[in-house]
């Protein structure tokens, strides 16, 4: 396909994005930029952008990653309860480095996640992209868990599910969403070297 078509393509697909699309994306982003910021705004603006975007996947038989999106409400409402006790407190969640057992778990999470999940969207949905459905949404759980802890390695979790997410969003004709996950991976480089220099700044 020549460049043309795809610029084509990809004014189509911009001008067929609905109201709702937007409106998920912009809380998205919303929610990137304050998790980068380490405030814990991220989890309201998160949560509205969530259930937006849960609506729209399960109408695209995105089932695995509509999962994802309940798991990411649970795991934002977990996040939101930790961090407002410790602010209760006049406390702050600190940032660290995962220990090997919590390392160990978000594994078991990514790679048990992406079996019960391939094993249900190909025994008992329509899905037609299982492999990637399933590997994208149990990667991202694991993210999330460190995420809620306040681990450094949740950025490297995210992106390794944000690099295939990119092209499973253009595939479904989600072009926004294609973006928006373009721009959490750029972000989330961004957002894993600015954790290291709160962790050591921690330590000073």
């Amino acid at each position: 396909m020549e460049i043309q078509e795809y610029l084509r393509l990809f004014v189509e697909q911009v001008k067929a994005t609905t109201y709702l699309e937007w409106f998920a994306v912009g809380f998205g982003v919303t929610e990137v930029l304050l998790a980068k910021r380490n405030n814990i705004l991220l989890y309201p603006a998160g949560i509205i952008g969530i259930l937006l975007s849960l609506y729209l996947k399960l109408n695209a038989r995105l089932y695995a990653e509509s999962l994802l999106s309940m798991y990411y409400l649970v795991m934002s409402f977990y996040g939101w309860i930790i961090w407002s006790k410790r602010k209760a407190k006049n406390e702050n969640l600190p940032v660290s480095w995962t220990t090997k057992q919590e390392l160990q778990i978000a594994f078991a999470i990514a790679i048990g996640g992406y079996f019960v999940l391939y094993y249900a969207l190909v025994n008992f949905t329509n899905s037609d992209v299982p492999i990637l459905d399933a590997f994208v949404s149990s990667v991202a759980w694991a993210g999330m868990w460190l995420l809620a802890r306040r681990k450094i390695e949740n950025w490297i979790f995210l992106n390794v599910s944000n690099i295939v997410a990119i092209p499973l969003m253009w595939h479904k004709n989600f072009v926004m969403f294609a973006l928006l996950t373009l721009f959490l991976f750029i972000v989330a480089i961004f957002g894993y070297f600015d954790w290291k220099k709160i962790y050591n700044k921690q330590r000073s």
